[in-house]
């Protein structure tokens, strides 16, 4: 009943955030802050009708290092609520063309100034890549980007694509690394508290003086370190469930002693 409930909730938070954010988006189209502001208006209430608690450790420059390329893994349809509570000003994202077809949400993705990809048409693709590289470039601007290119549902870090990348090498930019717990495997939606989260910013990695032959290692050792990261999250989330599991545990047995 509680899930139900949440799931009526947040639809229609869904379309009253959209409805909103169009008009910010029509206020002041394509405005790279936009992105910022819509994500906090689609976080912020779901998380309090998700109960999700979450807890960020961020770093002291994260909303401050930019230009760069944000990469961070891909869970499911709710990071856009838990990742949105820390997008940093004056970032877009990468999104594939299809989102546009969504109602509300794609035409205020497209007018946040978010970037939208033909993934089925090369060319085009290369070329928006190109464009995001000279926004890196010339604007003052971040990209935000899953480099696993699909959502992982939980099940590990996905290989990353190069797409990323190649943008942070051609731009000399900077990659920061962003890892969330796995939340989707252990989020009880139909309990009162639907469990804990975690988000760490990793140092940034520097690609200056890197090339296209660096690219393989550089994406090797982004993978390796957040992976290892979010496997840390997850034993110091399973680690704190315990004591409470045990307490509960030792409740019941003294009930049924008594």
């Amino acid at each position: 009943m509680l899930f139900v409930l949440r799931m009526l909730l947040m639809a229609v938070h869904f379309v009253v955030v959209g409805a909103l954010g169009l008009i910010l988006g029509l206020c002041r189209p394509f405005n790279p802050d936009n992105s910022r502001l819509c994500a906090r208006f689609y976080a912020l209430p779901a998380m309090w009708i998700l109960r999700l608690r979450l807890k960020a450790e961020m770093g002291a420059n994260f909303d401050k290092s930019r230009p760069c390329v944000i990469v961070a893994n891909h869970q499911s349809n709710y990071d856009l609520f838990i990742l949105g509570n820390i997008v940093p000003p004056r970032t877009v994202c990468i999104g594939k063309k299809s989102l546009k077809w969504v109602p509300f949400f794609g035409q205020l993705f497209w007018l946040a100034g978010n970037v939208l990809i033909d993934r089925g048409n090369p060319l085009r693709a290369r070329l928006s890549i190109r464009k995001t590289t000279e926004t890196l470039q010339r604007k003052d601007t971040s990209i935000w980007v899953f480099p696993e290119g699909t959502r992982n549902l939980g099940k590990g870090l996905l290989p990353f694509k190069r797409g990323a990348f190649q943008m942070a090498v051609d731009a000399g930019v900077p990659i920061i690394p962003v890892c969330v717990s796995t939340y989707v495997r252990d989020m009880r939606l139909d309990a009162w508290d639907s469990g804990q989260v975690m988000i760490r910013a990793l140092p940034a990695i520097s690609t200056t003086r890197l090339t296209d032959a660096d690219i393989h290692d550089l994406i090797a050792q982004c993978h390796s370190q957040m992976k290892a990261c979010i496997e840390q999250m997850d034993g110091q989330l399973q680690t704190r469930s315990q004591p409470s599991q045990t307490a509960a545990e030792q409740v019941a047995q003294n009930t049924r002693t008594h």
